[in-house]
């Protein structure tokens, strides 16, 4: 009869370590990341990608149709190819016009369906979606690249590997909007399928798919078939910025769920009594592998290659402490990550993710505790005093702060009236203060804790004279029952960098070689090296994707 016993487990890492900014900053993909989970599920369902439609002129012009069947429903990526003229290409939010649109449809889109995404698709927000419209997307090419790989495989040739290490992608994505925006599907509606229950899984396939119609693109404008190495680490590129910061603040019992998944893999691996022959073998690879992906990592921001150099430095010394001696004694991970702390937050956190590599039978399976139905509530019924001594407990990091003083106070969220998308302002030198978004959660519960009485009184009485005051009990109610649900920083300082919560998410969908361009926006790369539409029996081995070309 099978086991079904709970895996033994060390410890989960503190929150009050894990949940700093800092560290949140350094996150690095693992096998949980959101890519992985899903190419695993394709993998397991033997999917089948084909390309029923292919209507594009010589110069790359036109519309194509993707479609695959996973977990018994049919899906299809409309995929749609503009002449843009340079002038109109950027990736900033207020662009109206991209190099191409795309829309993951729920079904096998008719000839009528594709002409309506076709007409759409491209005026992205200025456009109005069906039910059946799953996720909405656009992407800019990187230009140099493209022309580049074009005109060498007009030539006979294959591109430069070092142009291709150097950027890899063809394309950048400057939104992937999933959940109901623009009339889009609601997750709801495909939430209980199989493999789309995780996390942004809808929006994850599109971005597979987006991928290999770059690949598709590029060989027929090109008139020539890339390598299948070449294919291999063109990922898909993505801009990111400010939009997507407030998310993990807005979603606490999400964060939660992620982090209580990667922290329990963690324990759990920790808790290993020894390791096997093909184990240890695969840490040795993925180390060496590691050092060629920092060595291929280069971004111009200098806060992000001081960082990244640093990374080189210190991994040399953590490859040298795995000697076969240390890696044959009893418990060698707990012991290698409790080792790690003499090095840097980021070499700490890269060590992390690589001893969760080898041992996906033992922390695959938590990946379906990564999405959670529930919101956060308020219990009534709570003393105050009761309250009190959480605050006491969990938020001292908050209270411990002078509000008053301008660095405290420096920065606040709000909404851009003309993109209705999240922006961070300067309190002491830029109007619009006074339409602040709460996110300044740490102030917030200072100010509860100040007015809060140390008695019995229940809180929902304390509410009804103190009504502002709810968002902070809700969370600080929350945070008592979930460890992992707050950053446990200070987001309207002046030291506060909103890059750090971008890459703590953007992490978790699977991305890669972060290129910082400011504290506020940042380029990624996503599925570089993952299995191409042929590939997915070997789904499985591609973290940290190094150039094979």
């Amino acid at each position: 009869m099978k086991d079904l016993a709970t895996p033994a487990q060390f410890p989960l890492r503190p929150p009050e370590t894990v949940m700093r900014l800092r560290r949140m900053g350094a996150a690095f993909p693992t096998r949980l990341s959101f890519l992985r989970t899903l190419m695993r599920a394709l993998a397991a369902d033997n999917v089948q990608v084909t390309r029923p439609v292919w209507e594009m002129d010589a110069k790359g012009f036109g519309h194509a149709v993707y479609q695959l069947r996973f977990g018994g429903y049919d899906y299809a990526l409309v995929a749609v190819s503009n002449d843009l003229p340079p002038e109109a290409r950027t990736d900033r939010v207020i662009a109206s016009a991209w190099d191409t649109a795309y829309v993951l449809y729920d079904g096998v889109p008719d000839v009528a369906e594709i002409a309506r995404i076709v007409a759409s698709a491209p005026k992205q927000e200025a456009a109005r979606f069906s039910p059946r419209d799953l996720v909405l997307s656009r992407a800019n090419k990187s230009v140099r690249l493209f022309d580049h790989v074009v005109s060498a495989l007009k030539a006979g040739q294959q591109p430069d590997a070092q142009k291709l290490r150097e950027t890899g992608y063809l394309m950048r994505t400057t939104a992937v909007y999933g959940n109901g925006k623009f009339g889009i599907s609601d997750r709801a509606r495909i939430a209980d399928r199989p493999g789309m229950g995780g996390p942004f899984m809808a929006e994850m396939l599109t971005v597979w798919l987006i991928r290999g119609f770059t690949h598709d693109l590029a060989e027929h404008v090109g008139g020539a078939p890339l390598s299948r190495a070449a294919k291999r680490h063109l990922g898909i590129g993505n801009s990111t910025g400010l939009g997507m910061a407030p998310f993990l603040v807005n979603h606490p019992l999400l964060l939660d769920a992620w982090m209580q998944v990667r922290e329990t893999a963690i324990a759990r691996v920790r808790a290993l009594p020894q390791l096997d022959a093909d184990q240890i073998a695969k840490i040795y690879d993925l180390t060496a592998r590691a050092a060629q992906h920092l060595a291929e990592w280069q971004v111009p921001d200098p806060i992000a290659a001081g960082r990244i150099d640093v990374l080189r430095r210190e991994w040399p010394e953590f490859a040298a402490t795995l000697t076969p001696e240390a890696l044959a004694a009893p418990t060698p991970i707990d012991h290698i990550l409790n080792d790690s702390v003499r090095w840097s937050v980021d070499t700490q956190e890269l060590i992390a993710a690589l001893v969760l590599e080898p041992f996906g039978d033992l922390i695959d399976g938590l990946t379906d505790c990564m999405a959670t139905p529930f919101q956060p509530q308020i219990d009534p019924a709570m003393g105050c005093d009761a309250l009190t001594a959480l605050i006491a407990s969990d938020w001292d990091w908050a209270c411990d702060v002078d509000y008053a003083a301008k660095d405290a106070c420096a920065q606040f969220w709000y909404v851009s009236e003309e993109k209705l998308e999240p922006r961070l302002g300067n309190r002491h030198a830029e109007p619009g203060a006074e339409v602040e978004s709460p996110l300044d959660i740490a102030r917030q519960v200072k100010a509860l804790a100040t007015d809060l009485p140390d008695d019995p009184t229940p809180v929902g009485r304390f509410l009804v004279a103190h009504p502002a005051h709810r968002g902070a009990v809700r969370r600080v109610q929350t945070l008592a029952r979930h460890a992992y649900a707050e950053i446990r920083d200070n987001l309207i300082a002046a030291d506060c960098l909103p890059i750090d919560i971008l890459r703590c998410k953007l992490a978790y969908f699977g991305a890669a070689k972060f290129d910082p361009k400011s504290d506020r926006w940042t380029r990624i790369t996503l599925a570089q090296g993952a299995p191409l539409f042929d590939e997915l029996s070997d789904a499985d081995d591609w973290w940290l994707p190094v150039a094979s070309i």
